[in-house]
């Protein structure tokens, strides 16, 4: 009987994709653009996040999704033992995604400072958003960028979901 060595697994590509507040702004600043920026919590990935990021990455070169650390979630008031998943593993599963092409935190209760600091040209939300309801859009439009909400293809919520998975 021949044995074989094992197969060399690489390691994850997502990683690279994941930027910490030390770097995030010259990481963003090397992207391609139009430069999307987009923000939540993706606590439970499901497929409405999923064709919403695939829509917000179709209007530029590259996006840059921005996520609310464990704390942040916390201080929205999402419900008792959210996040279910941890910050980490929050940003890998969204930097596994072909769509996403930089995912950085943020620990202030919006992202409007990140937004001013890295000046996309697209600002986007979902369609339950507006400009005048979303952190950042004002000084997006000022600068000459554009604030896009996406209608929802898929009603889907990770709050309604998580409420299901408890019953």
């Amino acid at each position: 009987m021949t044995t074989s060595a094992p197969a060399r697994i690489p390691p994850p590509r997502y990683p690279a994709k994941i930027a910490m507040a030390g770097n995030a702004l010259a990481r963003i600043a090397a992207l391609a653009r139009p430069l999307v920026f987009t923000n939540g919590v993706f606590d439970v990935l499901h497929r409405g996040h999923v064709t919403y990021l695939e829509q917000a990455r179709d209007l530029g070169a590259a996006l840059v999704v921005a996520v609310n650390t464990d704390a942040s979630v916390r201080r929205l008031g999402k419900g008792d033992g959210r996040p279910i998943n941890s910050l980490d593993d929050r940003m890998a599963v969204l930097a596994a995604l072909a769509a996403v092409d930089l995912v950085v935190p943020f620990d202030d209760d919006t992202p409007r400072a990140l937004i001013i600091a890295c000046r996309p040209d697209v600002l986007v939300k979902g369609g339950d958003y507006t400009a005048g309801t979303t952190a950042g859009a004002a000084e997006v439009i000022a600068a000459g960028g554009r604030f896009v909400a996406i209608p929802f293809l898929f009603e889907r919520s990770t709050t309604a979901l998580v409420e299901r998975i408890r019953k």
